[in-house]
């Protein structure tokens, strides 16, 4: 069986909702229909039965009407609307007196039903309601008084009112279905967008968005969450095909110099010093090629997040000093005087790896880029409970309208214009990963031709 749509779901749990809801109620409306018909009925015929006990008397255990005659002409010229039918009962079951709308027929006397309760009854196959009062002579029994009235048109306004409700019910339910249907349709109408959206979005199509409901309910919630999600998705590929295009590129780079130095190399023989050479040149490009393939492996590792932390006490000022000393040989071939103020011993909760690399990659491109002959000042603080890291090189600096690119993938300021500085533009792309991922503040700062500023706040 085909299973039912979202909009018939709706409509389909309003109405069994909506129809336990109606059956209650029509249950209540005919429960108190009918307590107020039979209670009408009772109270009459407790009135005829407080009013024919006071024109009773037992003569001689005969049981007779005070005034005969007067009852019986009273009987026959009154309008009998709901006729009441009374008679008397002797002590041994003989009918004493019954009223003249009975004729020859009686009513009978049940011994099992208890004295002074209203039951149910047939009177020539018609319903009837009866009560059988017992009387009294000097608290001895003499006989019973039966008094009935007829249920035919009580019967006759309940079975009317049941039909009624039974027409009416399954009528009222086909009424709803159709108007929660239609009502449950234009809800989820931005579901119906949701989908049409979805369905047009391809890899070549990520621009699609789903128009936001006019009401800000929760379904207004969903379209804005899934636009967001949208927007995530395509900035993320947009960055994968970025990532992709300029990991080619950089890589493609080195190959093509090696490629291009073997081929040269194997035009014509060469003396030995030709090949150490050129073989050399190779071996400092795989050089280069691993150190890129490195970083690029780091950066897509960071990039999904995949790299799990271990958090322990980082020895910050041994990090700093590890890191001066392997680029010991390039700050003495620029002869770069290094300053480093560490008033006391600084230890952060974080990452010891993650931090090396973040510590190297900033000092390594303060050294680089670092003019012959300068200052790198490395300061560590405590300021405001927080424990800052200060590198400040009086190098080349970075242009005021690049320093929201230097966070980019495999962008370089100025590439053209310092040629003799090799780089890949990677390094300040994983450094801002990394901090988000540590959570550590980064603050870069620079002038063109007079330095640049980086502060670490743990």
């Amino acid at each position: 069986m085909k299973p039912l749509s979202f909009k018939n779901r709706i409509a389909f749990y309003y109405i069994i909702t909506t129809a336990l809801l109606i059956f209650v109620v029509f249950l209540v409306i005919y429960s108190i229909v009918r307590f107020s018909v039979y209670d009408h009925i009772n109270n009459d015929i407790q009135s005829e039965v407080d009013k024919h006990l006071t024109e009773i008397e037992i003569k001689n255990d005969h049981i007779g009407l005070i005034h005969n005659d007067e009852w019986r002409e009273r009987e026959h010229s009154a309008v009998a609307v709901n006729p009441v039918f009374v008679q008397f009962y002797d002590k041994n079951g003989r009918i004493a007196e019954k009223s003249p709308n009975l004729k020859i027929q009686t009513l009978t006397f049940h011994s099992k039903i208890r004295d002074n309760e209203l039951f149910d009854t047939k009177l020539v196959h018609k319903s009837i309601r009866q009560i059988q009062v017992p009387l009294f002579q000097k608290g001895i029994k003499k006989g019973y008084l039966l008094i009935a009235m007829s249920l035919e048109d009580a019967t006759m306004v309940l079975h009317n009112l049941a039909r009624i409700l039974i027409i009416a019910y399954p009528l009222i339910l086909l009424i709803l279905f159709v108007i929660a249907r239609l009502i449950a349709g234009r809800s989820i109408k931005p579901i119906s967008a949701i989908i049409a959206t979805s369905e047009s979005i391809t890899k070549d199509n990520l621009s699609s968005r789903i128009p936001l409901p006019q009401n800000q309910d929760e379904l207004f919630i969903l379209s804005k969450t899934i636009n967001s999600l949208l927007e995530r998705i395509e900035s993320t590929i947009e960055r994968e095909k970025q990532f992709t295009s300029d990991a080619s590129h950089e890589l493609r780079t080195p190959l093509t110099v090696i490629k291009g130095t073997l081929e040269v190399l194997i035009r014509k023989p060469r003396n030995q010093e030709e090949y150490t050479n050129k073989i050399t040149f190779c071996i400092s490009e795989v050089n280069r090629l691993n150190h890129l393939v490195d970083q690029l492996l780091l950066l897509a590792r960071f990039e999904n997040q995949k790299q799990s932390l271990k958090i322990e006490k980082v020895f910050l000022n041994g990090i700093i000093l590890d890191v001066i000393s392997r680029y010991s040989s390039v700050i003495l071939v620029k002869n770069i005087q290094v300053f480093t103020d560490f008033d006391t011993e600084y230890y952060v909760e974080s990452d010891d790896y993650l931090v090396s690399i973040i510590i190297e990659n900033l000092l390594s491109n303060a050294i680089k880029y670092s003019k012959d002959n300068a200052n790198l000042n490395i300061t560590i603080c405590q300021i405001d409970g927080k424990i800052t890291c200060q590198i400040i090189d009086f190098g080349i600096g970075i242009p005021s309208e690049d320093l929201d690119k230097i966070f980019n993938q495999f962008y370089r300021s100025k590439p053209n214009d310092h040629s003799e500085i090799k780089g890949m533009g990677l390094g300040l792309s994983i450094v801002k990963r990394l901090c988000a991922l540590l959570r550590i503040t980064l603050h870069i700062s620079s002038q063109e031709n007079l330095g640049t500023t980086v502060i670490l706040s743990f």
